[in-house]
Order: C-alpha cells, then structure tokens, then sequence
C-alpha cells in the first residue's frame, strides 16, 4: 500500500521537482529524443533541441523543465510560462500552452506523461478560441508511424478508395522507404481503433469515413483549421479564430490528422480532385511538414500552414 502524503507535502515536493527538473527515476535515459517550442500554432520556433538533455526516466514535464525555463502553476502541474513566454488573454483572445507526442495531444498532465525512446515532444502556445483540443497534428512527421504513442507502436494502413492511383502508391512508397511496415487496403469506412490509418483520395471519395467527414465541420468537430465543401470540391482555410481567409477550387490538398478518443489517430491525405491528393502525397514529408498543425496545398503547389495567419 502507497503511503498517503498531505497536501503541504505534495505541493512541497512538485515544488521541488519542479526546481530540479527532476525525472521519474535513476532507470536508463530514453534515447533519439526530441524537443521543440513554438507559438501560433507553430509559425515561430523558440526553441528547437533535436537532442535535448535527458536524464533517467524522464516525464515530459521534467524534459521541458531540464531544457528551458519554466514557471508553473497549481504545485507544478501547469505551464505558466516557457522561457518567458507566459499564457494568458493577448488582443481578447485566450492562449495557453498545449502539448504533443509524437503528433498527438496527450490525455494527461505534462508531470504525469512518460517520454519514451524515439518521442518527439512539442509544445507550443496558442489560442484556444475555437477548440481547446486539437487530438492529432502532422508536425512531428515521421512520428506517430515510427516511435508509436506512449511507446507503442501501432500497426499502418495506408486505406485508399482506388488502390491503383499515383499518390496512394506515393504515400505507401515514402512510409516503407521510412522503414515503417505499411499495408495497403481499399478504405475501411472507420474500423481500426487500434490502427493508425492513412486515408488517400479526393474529399468526395473519403467522406464517408467519420475521421474525414470530421474535417467537413472544422475545428471544433476535428481539431483541422480548415473545411471543404459538401461536394468537396472547394476547402476553406481559416485562421486561429474560425473566419475563413482563403478558399481553394480545383487542384487543392491537404495533409491533416485528427483523432477521436483514444482511438489511433487517422491521417488524411485527401485534396479537391486528383491533382489535389497528388500535391499532398508529394508533401508527405519530415521537411514539408515540419511543426506545421496541418498543410495546404494551393493549385500551384503552394504551401498554406493551417491555421493561416492573418
């Protein structure tokens, strides 16, 4: 039986840990980490350690803490602040700091998150006015395909409604040429909770799945700053507030992922017609996608991090 501890002594000792950076435990230090800071959705790197310090068993609370300067709040389980950078209203509109694993936003507090070898661990401070949960984001591409979520791998399907088409090849081609053991398969319509799905092909052709026909609703349904069109042949791109500032026709993609529960997340690599899904197949990649919530692709192959800045 654990011993119950009072309350001064709990915060006492988050104080402490909070102070020292401290980790989980003397056991091995987990290995190929990587840390990075940004703001506005990631528009603005603050700090980008691709081999931070990592000392035991660490918690992602204790990485950020060992690697940046930190101000908490309520006994060390709250980030107030990231090398001064503090949350808080900025221009009527609420921010605060969220954070991601391997592309995914964790269920739990930051002091209460294992990091295991191999995870990508991201935090970044925005604003939350249209959605205070975003479940899944295509920045930390490769990841959650190699390092897995909490240190599990899942099993990959790339899902395709025509299987034969150019960029459901590309896709596979690029997960395999990362070492990642991708199947492929026709689109399932949604099963799979325990499989990181990858779904390929025009909007009109992958509605039907509820992960795709999420994005339809924006943010607040799918955590993706961006809507297509009930035919899917437009896609609005929308800034952090939800107002749409861009809108797309023929040959438009977008690279988004999205999540429902704590059912693997899904990946949708789709666009307003053929040449759409072709552009986003080809954006597959670490450098395209690089601490972007998500990826547009405009007809001539221009590329529009989601939210768009105003």
């Amino acid at each position: 039986m654990t011993p119950r501890r009072s309350p001064a002594l709990v915060v006492a000792l988050a104080a402490l840990c909070a102070f020292a950076g401290c980790g989980l435990g003397p056991g091995p230090a987990p290995k190929g980490v990587r840390l990075t800071v940004t703001r506005d959705f990631g528009a603005r790197v603050l700090h980008g350690a691709r081999a931070p310090s990592v000392v035991g068993q660490e918690t992602v609370m204790s990485l950020l803490q060992r690697n940046a300067t930190v101000s908490t709040r309520y006994g060390g389980g709250f980030v107030q602040s990231i090398d001064g950078l503090s949350e808080g209203v900025k221009g009527g509109e609420a921010r605060d700091w969220f954070y991601y694993v391997n592309g995914v936003q964790a269920p739990r507090g930051a002091a209460d998150t294992n990091v295991h070898a191999g995870d990508r661990v991201w935090w970044d401070l925005h604003d939350w006015s249209q959605t205070e949960t975003v479940p899944a984001v295509v920045g930390s591409f490769p990841e959650p395909f190699l390092a897995g979520i909490e240190g599990k791998r899942y099993p990959v399907r790339v899902e395709c409604p025509d299987p034969t088409v150019s960029a459901c090849r590309t896709v596979l081609d690029r997960l395999r040429a990362l070492g990642v053991p991708a199947a492929l398969a026709a689109t399932s319509g949604g099963e799979g909770s325990l499989t990181l799905r990858m779904l390929v092909g025009p909007y009109s052709a992958i509605d039907a799945d509820p992960a795709a026909r999420g994005i339809g609703g924006g943010p607040r349904s799918s955590g993706v700053y961006a809507r297509f069109s009930s035919d899917g042949r437009t896609l609005a791109l929308l800034d952090a507030a939800g107002r749409i500032v861009r809108t797309l026709g023929a040959h438009a993609g977008l690279v988004a992922a999205t999540r429902n529960g704590e059912d693997a997340p899904v990946w949708v690599v789709t666009g307003t017609d053929v040449a759409g899904v072709g552009l986003a197949a080809n954006a597959l990649g670490e450098q395209s996608l690089r601490n972007h919530f998500a990826l547009a692709l405009g007809g001539a192959g221009v590329a529009v991090p989601l939210p768009v800045e105003r």
